[in-house]
């Protein structure tokens, strides 16, 4: 039951010759958006931490469209180790990428749970500090056109505040000690995703590669499968009444990853199929996004 009806993407291209990689796509808006891109001839990556369930959603996509190019390849986002180890066996194999979209993301359950590498679970977890964060991003091949980045955003720019304490100590950012400091980790880091797209768009400006972020609605999904008992059951009423399914919730990503003519929107925070034109100031905050581009690329070790 649900009292809301989302815009659908319309676009008519296909998919034929390209290569995609979805995160978290065993599962959910990231299944489902695989599940579309498959349809229309793409050769699909399900980077996936579960190797049963991502194996499984092969088997299911792949029966349901007809497309044998869809792939598994292991990607556990808690770990810089095994980020690292996907990219190089992706490169190794794949002789393009065309389309990345960071979809994973996860909302925690215990208060101070933490990666192998001592970032707060939801902070690391949280596109886009998986793939772009290690120089990772799609490329045209020569005489194309590129393919967008899209990462998944927040439910408002506004939940996020760009005045939490961003410094070279914020690997412990996204581990709250209580249910409503965990509320607000989650929103910060969901206002990191449009800050980090923003700045990832000045930065490819111009290469032809474009990238967006997006907020897909409030979904039926099982992001909120490690909430805690009492978050579950205040957001019940919520999820009941005002959410729609994974396919509705994976309409703005295909819109962003397949609309022709919105390149000169590169960096723009999307909902509904459509940008915000008009975002929060603390989205567009120029100093904190190059900050946080700058602290990310020492967090990967990369700079």
């Amino acid at each position: 039951m649900t009292v809301l009806k989302l815009p659908r993407c319309t676009a008519a291209t296909k998919l034929h010759g390209k290569t995609v990689i979805v995160t978290g796509a065993n599962t959910g808006i990231g299944k489902t958006t695989a599940i579309d891109l498959a349809r229309r001839g793409a050769r699909v990556i399900l980077a996936c931490r579960d190797k049963g369930r991502g194996e499984a959603a092969v088997q299911e996509i792949i029966q349901e469209t007809g497309n044998k190019q869809v792939i598994f390849m292991q990607l556990d986002l808690a770990s810089l180790k095994s980020v690292r180890s996907f990219v190089d066996n992706f490169l190794k194999s794949e002789p393009r990428l065309d389309i990345l979209i960071n979809n994973a993301g996860q909302v925690c359950a215990q208060t101070v749970e933490k990666t192998e590498d001592g970032f707060g679970m939801m902070f690391r977890c949280q596109p886009p500090w998986s793939l772009p964060a290690d120089g990772f991003a799609p490329g045209p091949a020569e005489g194309e056109r590129a393919e967008p980045c899209c990462d998944r955003g927040l439910q408002s720019p506004r939940d996020g505040k760009s005045g939490f304490q961003l410094s070279d100590d914020s690997q412990r950012f996204g581990s709250g000690n209580s249910d409503y400091e965990i509320f607000q980790d989650y929103c910060h880091s969901k206002l990191c995703n449009v800050l980090f797209t923003y700045e990832l768009a000045k930065r490819l400006e111009g290469t032809e590669v474009t990238c967006y972020s997006l907020h897909p609605g409030v979904i039926k999904t099982e992001i909120g499968r490690y909430a805690s008992f009492w978050w579950t059951l205040f957001l019940r009423p919520f999820v009941l009444f005002f959410s729609v399914d994974a396919e509705s919730g994976a309409q703005t990503t295909l819109h962003c990853a397949l609309e022709q003519g919105i390149e000169h929107l590169s960096g723009h925070y999307f909902t509904c199929c459509a940008p915000v034109l008009k975002i929060n100031p603390k989205a567009r905050d120029d100093a904190v996004a190059k900050k946080l581009w700058e602290l990310s690329e020492s967090f990967c070790g990369l700079s």
